[in-house]
């Protein structure tokens, strides 16, 4: 028990080292050895351990009864009082008198096994301050070297522990390798058998925010806020901010000077690309700008279900949804409301679908179905399952009797086509039959002028006979026109050469007359 004979020296060393409490250490040394007394003497004996901060050494006592002698039985818990005298003069009966053990008592094991419960001892204090420490880091970015890949989990070193990024945790396509730098979000801190365990996190929307606050002095000062992020990670982010100053613009703050700032934190996330809009108190402008970069052409709100119906322009819709459903899947995670986009086209679908449904109804005008369709009932369904007073809010349908007529009428025509079998027509369906019938009316109409056409082919044969000498007598008179056409076109080619000779020879006359005077040279 060498070890045992000056632990000042090592106490101090070991605090400093591994920064645990000094008197959680000398603790330690207490109980290992106490372990290691009783395991040599037993648990029967009152033997204490304490610590001598003077001279650094552990020293161990022994307390038995002090009896008289003549009930003197058991050497191990009592003591004579004739012998306690001379250990103490004063002592009395039935008091506690102590002797002191010597520590190279111990053998081997037992100073083996003292030395275990220490190491043991030390070891869970460690524990305990590593964990109470990161316990209070919880939430905040750490950053470490990668050690080690143990089964597609990345093993970080903290220093003090070690730390571990999940693969759900991860950002997809990254890779590291041991000795590099790693950066990541303190998401959780468990305490195990083997120690702390530590998770951190690249992934999570926390982490993105938590980049904004080291980057962005205005939003780590407070004076921009960051209200939520969503992120798909390493490839795009939505984050929502607001201003507490009219002076300092939300967005321009978070971006910085030419992209600056935001271009740090999006090479930090491996090139995800940041969407930042602007919080409104009003969900519907909120919305409208976690859509961006589409147009809102309207925005229908039910609260109840915190439900939203968008309606975009045809053009728009593509836009709206993103590559994959990726811009209005940030979109609702950013807003917390369920997003329903639709074209401006689909919302008339539906509209005349519902006002085919509504119509259905006995004595139900198309101006009628409008006002329903207006105040939230698309469908005979939806009205049959309503009640009387719900009806009422109707316009033309505040009296109590006319809102039950029109219930009742809704639930008999429900109840017609549950017992038929059948389900209910819509546009589509009715649009298709009238298509085919108009194509079955064009068919007959065609058929007709073709039975018309042979009717007239089927003439009588005197009629044929006369059709047949006045073709004769219109080809001869066509023949002779055509003759007549060409003689007249021979006299007129023969005459043109006559014309142009009588042309030629005046024409050398005059010449020869303008020769005769000329003036002699």
């Amino acid at each position: 028990m060498d070890i045992l004979s000056n632990l000042g020296r090592i106490i101090d060393q070991v605090s400093k080292d591994k920064g645990v409490n000094r008197n959680i250490i000398v603790n330690s040394v207490i109980q290992g050895v106490l372990t290691a007394v009783r395991k040599k003497y037993g648990t029967y004996r009152d033997i204490e351990v304490k610590y001598n901060e003077d001279n650094g050494q552990i020293e161990l006592f022994e307390f038995k009864k002090v009896v008289p002698d003549e009930e003197f039985e058991d050497e191990e818990v009592e003591i004579k009082h004739s012998e306690a005298k001379h250990l103490d003069p004063e002592v009395q009966l039935e008091d506690q008198i102590g002797t002191r053990l010597d520590l190279k008592d111990l053998g081997r094991i037992d100073a083996q096994a003292a030395k275990q419960i220490i190491v043991q001892n030390l070891r869970t204090a460690e524990h305990e301050i590593i964990f109470s420490e990161f316990e209070k880091r919880k939430g905040e970015m750490a950053s470490g070297v990668v050690r080690r890949m143990d089964f597609n989990t990345i093993v970080v070193d903290l220093e003090k522990t070690e730390a571990y990024i999940p693969r759900r945790e991860q950002i997809p396509g990254e890779q590291y390798k041991s000795g590099d730098r790693i950066q990541g979000y303190i998401l959780e801190v468990r305490q195990t058998t083997r120690g702390p365990q530590i998770v951190m996190s690249r992934a999570h929307e926390k982490y993105l925010i938590k980049l904004f606050e080291a980057e962005v002095p205005e939003v780590y000062e407070g004076i921009v806020k960051i209200v939520s992020a969503a992120r798909e990670p390493g490839q795009r982010a939505k984050m929502s901010v607001y201003s507490t100053d009219p002076a300092v613009h939300p967005v321009g703050a978070c971006v910085g000077i030419k992209g600056s700032r935001v271009q740090n934190i999006t090479q930090e996330l491996k090139g995800e690309r940041i969407d930042i809009v602007i919080w409104e108190e009003n969900p519907v402008q909120y919305v409208c700008n976690a859509l961006a970069p589409a147009k809102i052409v309207k925005v229908v709100v039910n609260e109840e279900e915190k439900q939203m119906q968008v309606i975009v322009p045809d053009d728009q819709l593509s836009l709206a949804i993103g590559k994959k459903g990726q811009n209005v899947r940030l979109a609702v995670k950013l807003t917390e409301w369920n997003l329903d986009l639709v074209s401006e086209s689909d919302v008339e679908t539906r509209k005349r679908e519902a006002l085919f449904n509504l119509c259905l109804l006995e004595n139900m005008t198309e101006t009628m179905a409008q006002s329903i369709l207006q105040y939230g009932f698309s469908s005979v369904q939806e009205l049959a399952q309503s009640s009387a007073t719900e009806l009422q809010s109707i316009p033309g349908y505040e009296d109590s009797k006319k809102a039950k007529e029109l219930l009742h009428s809704a639930q008999a025509l429900v109840e017609q086509y549950k017992k038929e079998g059948k389900e209910f027509p819509t546009a589509e369906e009715s649009d298709q039959k009238k298509s085919t019938v108009s194509l079955k009316e064009q068919a007959d109409e065609i058929l007709k002028r073709e039975l018309a056409q042979l009717e007239k082919q089927q003439e009588t044969p005197s009629d044929s006979q006369e059709q047949s000498v006045a073709e004769e007598k219109s080809g001869e008179e066509t023949a002779m026109e055509t003759v007549g056409d060409q003689t007249e076109t021979s006299d007129q080619k023969s005459a043109e050469p006559e014309e142009e000779k009588k042309e030629e020879s005046q024409t050398e006359g005059l010449k020869k007359k303008a020769k005769k005077d000329e003036p002699m040279g």
